[in-house]
């Protein structure tokens, strides 16, 4: 590694210096100083934006007498010292999470020959990361820094001749060849396989001076997060959302009010690690994702529990859609998708019937306590000429949803990541007998039903009647993967 910088690179020195001149020019009369501010912004302004700025750790990150820009916060230098390993960032949604994984990794090419960048996809590495407005690309063009992006060798070249690969969290074998001195993990909270990412990282992080890692994610109540801010080395640093307000959107705080003093909104806009809620039939640590293809799935459902009435104070009406995967060490329900909500009888019938087209469903599954030839005159009457499944509760929600939480606790039902966070906090807060009727889990609970069969049909007071259209026949999926056994 050589420390020359290329001709045109601007060092932090340089930055600084250009600050002192700012301020100085601050102090002139308002023509001259007007002209002189004229000149300087004529000039490539990103280059003279330092992030870090002479009042360390106790600044603000507003602007102040010279740095004339947002800059770094208290919150967002590292930690002091070297005697940590891992400096985690678990902080709400745009409190500045990869701002701060970009500039410090910026810093370390100065200091490190090779770093790891890691995102939950290849995307998100790559529009996120580098090429995202507060990634590597766009903090190193501010700091005047000329770098060699190569999308298609996932590499970032550094003046320094550091060089930084990117890693998807999907593929961590490939984690296990190279030799690295620092690494960045973006939302590793959010990475179904993380623990097999950790691992292939810890064994390739290697290289002098000081191997270490940062972490920037929205946390989550998983394992792996609570086992990592446990350890002596990791310094955990908890940001809000409302941080960072000032370089968000001015209709933001209008956009997120709604989250205000709820679950979810205590996860993804303070970065709280939430606690189980006490009586609740599911918890965090039941909850396992993948994103196994659709042309997997032996057999794919929607579900639908329709509210009883159509009006702004109605319950929502479930519509939860999940796949089925047989394999011979045990058959696996997946969630693929949660289109619920307040809807008239044709809005729910038309949204159902979307999902079925679009993730090739083989049944509608429909809760019928409320009217099963209402149900079913609606679906048709929308235009459904496909398979209806009439299911009916004879027994209450907690007894039909404890067989599929058993399943759960089993890890044998899959959630989609990222896009069931309404399903997630149903099920991780309601508590039988307490609260509104949980429709969500109710639309969920009849759909693994019907692909599982958990603990026999007791939940429904009759045979199932198939009505109209003709079932797609169960085959054997000739997709190898049922051929060998699952880690799973």
């Amino acid at each position: 590694m050589t420390d020359t910088k290329p001709a045109g690179a601007i060092s932090d020195e340089s930055i600084a210096e250009l600050a002192r001149v700012q301020e100085q020019i601050a102090k002139w009369d308002p023509r001259a100083r007007a002209e002189a501010m004229k000149h300087l912004a004529a000039m490539d302004e990103v280059t003279i934006q330092a992030w870090y700025c002479d009042r360390g750790r106790s600044c603000d990150g507003n602007p102040h007498d010279g740095y004339f820009w947002q800059h770094a916060r208290g919150d967002q230098w590292p930690p002091v010292g070297q005697d940590w390993f891992v400096w985690a960032c678990l902080a709400g949604r745009g409190w500045g999470k990869t701002r701060t994984g970009a500039e410090y990794t910026r810093k370390m090419s100065e200091k490190v020959g090779r770093m790891a960048l890691i995102a939950p996809t290849a995307q998100d590495a790559r529009d996120t990361m580098i090429e995202g407005e507060s990634g590597l690309v766009a903090v190193c063009e501010r700091a005047g820094m000329k770098i060699l992006y190569e999308p298609a060798k996932k590499r970032v070249t550094f003046p320094s001749g550091s060089r930084a690969t990117l890693f998807s969290g999907e593929e961590p074998n490939r984690l296990r060849g190279p030799q690295h001195g620092y690494a960045w993990l973006d939302e590793p909270a959010h990475m179904p396989l993380i623990d097999e990412v950790w691992s292939n990282l810890l064994f390739g992080l290697r290289l002098p001076p000081r191997p270490h890692i940062l972490v920037t994610t929205t946390p989550t109540p998983r394992k792996w997060i609570r086992e990592l801010i446990a350890e002596p080395d990791t310094v955990p640093v908890r940001g809000r959302t409302h941080d960072n307000l000032v370089n968000l959107a001015e209709n933001y705080r209008k956009i997120i009010q709604g989250y205000e003093g709820t679950r979810l909104g205590r996860q993804e806009l303070y970065g709280e690690i939430l606690e189980d809620v006490v009586g609740a039939l599911w918890n965090a640590s039941m909850l396992v994702y993948s994103d196994l293809p659709l042309e997997d799935m032996n057999r794919i459902v929607v579900a639908i529990d329709p509210a009883g009435t159509a009006n702004r104070r109605s319950d929502e009406t479930g519509i939860v859609t999940a796949g089925l995967v047989k394999s011979p060490n045990g058959d696996t329900a997946h969630i693929l998708r949660d289109s619920s909500g307040q809807m008239s009888p044709r809005d729910w019938a038309q949204r159902a019937i979307k999902d079925y087209e679009q993730l090739g469903a083989d049944a509608i599954v429909v809760e019928t306590n409320f009217g099963a030839d209402m149900v079913r005159e609606n679906l048709r009457h929308n235009g459904f000429d496909g398979r209806i499944i009439e299911s009916r509760a004879t027994r209450g929600k907690q007894v039909r949803a404890e067989p599929v939480a058993a399943l759960y606790e089993q890890h044998r039902v899959y959630h989609r990541e990222g896009i069931l966070e309404k399903l997630e906090e149903e099920m991780l807060t309601w508590v039988p007998g307490e609260g509104a009727s949980p429709n969500r889990i109710d639309a969920m609970v009849w759909a693994v039903t019907e692909l599982l069969k958990p603990g026999g049909e007791y939940a429904i007071a009759s045979p199932r009647r198939i009505s109209g259209g003709l079932a797609r026949p169960v085959t054997p999926n000739p997709n190898p993967i049922y051929n060998r056994a699952r880690p799973w």
